[in-house]
C-alpha cells in the first residue's frame, strides 16, 4: 500500500521492539492513564479546542506533566452519538504532520487513533507505538495486516453502527471480540500484543454502557488487558445531567469502578483529576 507523507515528515519505521514500552506498562501493577488528544475540529468532548497544532501541542505536554502514561492521539472524530463528519486518510495525516513529531518527542508511548490501515501505517512508520482502532480490525480489510506487519500492539474496540436496546450488549461484545480475535490470529497478530476495549458509549444506548461497565469483569475470560475509555461519555449524562466538560466527576467514578473489575487502562480526557483519584484510591486499598 502506497503511503501519503506530508513535506517535512520524517518516517523512521516501526519495529519489533514498539511493543515494549506498552509491555512494560502493564507490568507495573497499577492501572495505565491513556490521555486523549483530539486534533481535530468537531470532538464531542472538547469542541476542537485543540485542532490548532500550537495548542495541541501544548496540551500533549500538559497531559504528560499530569501523568499521563499513553497519548492517544486522533484526527478524525468518531463522535459516538453520530454527527462524525468523515475526513480523508489525506486529511488525517495532514491533521497529524504538525503535531505528531512534537507528540513523539515527549517521551512516553504514543497510540494512533484511527480506523485506517493507511493512516495507522504511516503514523507507526513515524514512531507511533500502538494503533488504537474503534473498529477493533472490523471496518478496514487491510488494518490487520498492517499491524501485524508492523509488530505493535493493538486496541481492539467493539463498536456497531447503530445502537439497538433490544440485543444482549455483553453477548455482542463477546461474539464482536471473537470476530476481531480471529481476524488478528488470521492476520498474524500476537494474541500477547492485543488488548481490549468495549466501547463505551460506542454503538450502545446509555443504559447498555452502564451495563457494559457493570459487567466489564466478564471480559477477562478473554484472558487479555482491558481498556475502558468512559470519559466524558453521555450515559453520565443521563445519570447526572451535565454538559461533557462537566462530567469529571462520572468520569472518574466510571473508571475507578472499571479498575477494581479488571480495567487495566483507563483511557481519560482529564488526566490529573484521574491519576490523583487513582493513587487516593490505590492508597486506601493498601491500608487496608
Amino acid at each position: 500500500m502506497s503511503q501519503v507523507h506530508p513535506p517535512g515528515f520524517k518516517a523512521t519505521r516501526a519495529t519489533d521492539g514498539a511493543q515494549q514500552p506498552l509491555a512494560r506498562l502493564l507490568t507495573l501493577g497499577r492501572p495505565v492513564v491513556m490521555g486523549v488528544l483530539n486534533v481535530t475540529p468537531d470532538s464531542f468532548s472538547d469542541g476542537g479546542h485543540f485542532f490548532d497544532p500550537e495548542r495541541a501541542i501544548a496540551h500533549a505536554r500538559q497531559l504528560v506533566a499530569e501523568g499521563a502514561d499513553i497519548l492517544d492521539i486522533g484526527a478524525e472524530s468518531t463522535r459516538p452519538y453520530g454527527g462524525a463528519v468523515a475526513v480523508s486518510a489525506d486529511e488525517e495525516m495532514r491533521r497529524l504532520a504538525p503535531i505528531l513529531p512534537a507528540v513523539l518527542d515527549l517521551g512516553i508511548p504514543v497510540s494512533i487513533d484511527t480506523m485506517k490501515a493507511s493512516v495507522a501505517a504511516w503514523a507507526l512508520d513515524a514512531g507511533a507505538a500502538i494503533a488504537n482502532d474503534v473498529w477493533g480490525l472490523q471496518r478496514d480489510p487491510d488494518m490487520a495486516r498492517e499491524v501485524a506487519a508492523r509488530g505493535v500492539p493493538v486496541i481492539v474496540m467493539h463498536n456497531r453502527e447503530a445502537a439497538d436496546p433490544a440485543i444482549d450488549i455483553m453477548a455482542d461484545i463477546a461474539a464482536f471480540f471473537s470476530r476481531s480475535l480471529a481476524m488478528a490470529e488470521r492476520a498474524g497478530i500476537a494474541r500477547d500484543r492485543i488488548v481490549l476495549d468495549p466501547g463505551i458509549g460506542f454503538g450502545k444506548t446509555p443504559e447498555q454502557s452502564i451495563i457494559a461497565l457493570a459487567r466489564l469483569a466478564e471480559l477477562k475470560s478473554f484472558g487479555l488487558p482491558l481498556l475502558v475509555g468512559a470519559s466524558r461519555k453521555r450515559f453520565i449524562d443521563l445519570v447526572s445531567p451535565a454538559p461533557p466538560d462537566r462530567r469529571v466527576g462520572g468520569s472518574i467514578a466510571s473508571h475507578l469502578i472499571a479498575v477494581a473489575s479488571g480495567a487495566a487502562i483507563v483511557r481519560v480526557h482529564d488526566v490529573a483529576e484521574t491519576v490523583q483519584a487513582l493513587r487516593v484510591a490505590a492508597a486506601i486499598e493498601g491500608a487496608k
